[in-house]
Parts: structure tokens; C-alpha cells; sequence
């Protein structure tokens, strides 16, 4: 196996290592080898390609010593052909929280989530893809 050197923060590293320790890991190389393979995974769903997705996501952030803010209006902007909603709120005493419900193509909001993520100082980001030919019309519910 070929050795990759990775920078984190200390309080992650310690978190992983804690992880390993919690879950039966023989260590962190395996904790990341393993949540690289699921991050990988999670936008390879053959099922969802070339189908209308609605996806949802959740970021996180200390509004008093970031610009996420700012950067989170520039994408809302840079990706306008697929947000269909923003929402914006303050959570505890210095975060915010911003939503975002997409829709579009598995590439389309892949680039989404891949710019959100690589927006430094996001604390959290959560996501949900669900493609929307699988929702039923209301007739078929009773």
C-alpha cells in the first residue's frame, strides 16, 4: 500500500484515533481508508445517472470568523439553474446554518457539494440525493 501524508487539524486527529480506539480499528489508516471509500461511494450510484434528483444540503459555520457566508451567496448564484431554495439561519450563539434544496443531475449537484466542500472553514455539511421520478403522484396513496 503506497503511504499518502494528509494535514488535519489535531482535534480531528484526535477524534479519529478515539474512533479506531471506540470501534475495534486496528488505527486511523483504516478509519480512512474505509470513510474514503464511502465518500467516494456516495455520488457512484449508477442508479441515480441520467435521472432528476432533488438533493438537500446542510452546512454549518461560525459566521463571526468566516467569509462562508459570502461564499455560500457566490454559489447560490453560480449555481442558480439548480438551487431551487435557500434558506439562512443563525444556530446558537455564532453559527448559521444554510440549506440548500437542489435539483438537477447527479453531475450537476456533485459539483455543488464538491464546491461547498471545498470551501474552508465549513465546521459541518451534510447531503441527501433522492431522485424524483421514484415520488408517487398523490392519486396512488389512498
Amino acid at each position: 500500500m503506497a503511504v499518502v501524508s494528509v494535514s488535519m487539524p489535531e482535534d480531528l486527529l484526535e477524534r479519529i484515533d478515539q474512533f479506531a480506539d471506540d470501534h475495534g480499528y486496528t488505527g486511523r489508516s483504516e478509519v480512512l481508508r474505509e470513510a474514503s471509500r464511502n465518500l467516494m461511494g456516495e455520488f457512484e450510484d449508477k442508479k441515480l445517472e441520467g435521472r432528476e434528483l432533488m438533493g438537500v444540503v446542510t452546512v454549518l459555520f461560525d459566521y463571526e470568523t468566516t467569509t462562508v457566508e459570502e461564499k455560500m451567496m457566490h454559489l447560490r448564484h453560480e449555481y442558480e439553474d439548480i438551487v431551487a431554495s435557500n434558506f439562512h439561519s443563525h444556530v446558537g450563539g455564532h453559527h448559521c446554518m444554510e440549506l440548500f434544496v437542489l435539483e438537477g443531475s447527479l453531475e450537476e449537484i456533485s459539483a455543488f457539494v464538491g464546491k461547498i466542500r471545498a470551501t474552508k472553514d465549513t465546521l459541518t455539511i451534510d447531503y441527501s440525493v433522492s431522485p424524483v421520478d421514484d415520488f408517487s403522484p398523490l392519486a396512488d396513496l389512498s
